[in-house]
């Protein structure tokens, strides 16, 4: 599967970190690899705290198919999922979860709550991790080292 759904996500971290907000950027592909929803973080710009990336693309890719569940799709982000992010695409039915940098600290997919192992999880998506991970990872270490200064 080729790497360019990850590139878009990576650019949609670059402009999420050039309005201010952290850098994770999200990719959704339909069945067929076409891009279908892109996003990166807006929740200082909207003040919304659910307006993670994978939340953001999630709403447009089932607005734009006209259904609140997206069987065969798959999605692309640089950071992994929160537990809240996690939830929802259990929710969407997303079939593929590829992801950039881990995420120890607010993790839900590889770090404690491992969201998908719940039983109450009705769907867990087939997950890669590590996908781009090097420059998803430098993004977001760029960014809140500048916070730091």
């Amino acid at each position: 599967m080729s790497i360019k759904p990850m590139e878009i996500a990576l650019d949609e971290a670059r402009a999420a970190a050039a309005r201010g907000e952290v850098p994770v950027g999200a990719v959704i592909t339909n069945p067929q690899g076409v891009v279908v929803a892109r996003a990166g973080n807006r929740t200082r710009e909207l003040s919304d705290p659910s307006a993670h990336a994978e939340m953001l693309a999630l709403r447009a890719a089932c607005a734009a198919a006209g259904s609140e569940r997206l069987p065969g799709h798959a999605l692309w982000v640089t950071l992994e999922p929160c537990p809240m992010c996690a939830a929802a695409i259990g929710f969407a039915r997303i079939a593929r979860l590829y992801y950039g940098a881990s995420d120890p600290k607010s993790g839900g997919v590889a770090q404690a709550p491992r969201v998908f192992t719940h039983p109450q999880c009705h769907h867990a998506p087939e997950v890669y991790d590590g996908i781009a991970e090097e420059p998803a990872a430098a993004l977001l270490r760029s960014f809140f080292s500048s916070l730091r200064r």
